[in-house]
């Protein structure tokens, strides 16, 4: 049996206006309703929405330094290279709508998702004030990233902290890591299962799953984020019935420290250098298509892969697969369990948590 860990964590609470998700339609409920919905604030790296904007998210990233033009035209280039935008700001706004539709399916509290985004608008901060605004008293934050890192998940739950401290609500309870969920891992496992078997199995082949690089002082630090990974590489391997997958990582900073190593397009050199013919690349700490995954696997890593005489398969991304969707709102779930048995939470009225099924939402798309 894959082992499962959720784990949470509690933090008492002291650009562009937030879009705030349509909630499904209740059936007529007998008991008396929560006062206030649950809030879940979902919250992702960001995207520009347009070329004219990459040089505002490139600033923001590099905390107010504006980069260089060759810095400039390099990003761009690269969006350029998958179309002119990513689309990761849709998926994410889908994402949270498709999880806000989940959990009001299962008959119980009324949960309301809002988007935060780290680098582009809506930005976090707003999403909280937002929530503030509509009465939301308590929350889940939910990083669309399965493993943790204090300088990516943490960061996240840093920022939502400060802007819920500052506004006096709402309280709120952290998902620190999803990364052995089990609809989780099955979906990835049905993703590198349907991509395994759909070449010839002759050819000497290979799994390999990544995740974004991050400076290597995390380890020293005591992160968990690599030990993470390799705990679901592993149990996504064994559902698919794969043996031996390989580790990289991607996406390094373009920073003079040491980045977690070794880098997939130096793995792929590797593999080749063993007489693999066939690689196949599970990103298994994404979530969704974006620049990482457009470009940095599908182009970059592709060319190395082709310069070397290597096949190179890559598993499609989680966006909105519904399995995945059940996978969060479950995780919801239980943090939302565990901040009640804490005491951080108040308990509404029993009734109040024995509603009847809602009916049937109008999705709207991000």
């Amino acid at each position: 049996m894959i082992p499962r860990r959720i784990s949470a964590t509690s933090a008492a609470a002291g650009g562009q206006a937030p879009r705030r998700l349509q909630p499904a339609p209740r059936a007529a409920d007998s008991g008396a309703a929560p006062a206030h919905p649950v809030g879940v604030l979902v919250m992702a790296y960001g995207t520009p929405r347009s070329l004219d904007e990459v040089e505002a998210y490139y600033t923001h990233i590099r905390r107010g330094r504006p980069p260089s033009p060759e810095q400039l035209a390099d990003l761009i280039r690269r969006y350029e290279a998958i179309g002119g935008v990513s689309p990761l700001r849709e998926i994410t706004m889908a994402q949270a709508q498709g999880l806000q539709d989940s959990l009001n399916r299962t008959g119980g509290p009324l949960y309301r998702v809002y988007v935060g985004f780290k680098h582009a608008a809506p930005f976090i901060e707003e999403a909280v004030e937002q929530m503030v605004a509509d009465g939301v008293t308590e929350a889940v934050t939910l990083v669309l990233a399965p493993h943790f890192a204090r300088m990516s998940v943490g960061s996240y739950q840093q920022a939502a902290e400060q802007a819920a401290r500052r506004l006096g609500s709402p309280r709120l309870w952290h998902v620190n890591q999803w990364h052995l969920q089990p609809r989780f891992l099955q979906a990835l496992a049905n993703r590198v299962r349907q991509v395994w078997t759909a070449e010839p199995a002759d050819a000497p082949a290979a799994l390999v799953f990544t995740a974004h690089s991050l400076p290597a002082r995390i380890v020293a630090e005591g992160d968990p984020y690599p030990t993470q990974l390799s705990e679901t590489g592993l149990a996504v391997a064994q559902l698919a019935g794969i043996s031996e997958p390989r580790f990289a990582w991607q996406s390094q900073g373009r920073t003079a420290e040491t980045w977690l190593g070794p880098d997939i397009l130096d793995v792929i050199r590797e593999l080749a250098a063993e007489g693999v013919r066939r690689v196949v690349v599970c990103p298994a700490g994404f979530v969704s298509d974006h620049l990482e995954i457009l470009y940095d696997l599908d182009i970059d890593a592709k060319r190395v892969a082709e310069d070397v005489g290597v096949t190179f398969l890559r598993t499609p991304s989680l966006n909105t697969d519904p399995e995945f969707l059940r996978a969060l709102a479950e995780t919801v779930e239980e943090a939302r369990a565990a901040a009640l048995a804490a005491g951080v939470f108040e308990r509404p009225p029993a009734a109040a948590d024995a509603c009847r099924p809602v009916a049937e939402g109008v999705r709207e798309e991000g």
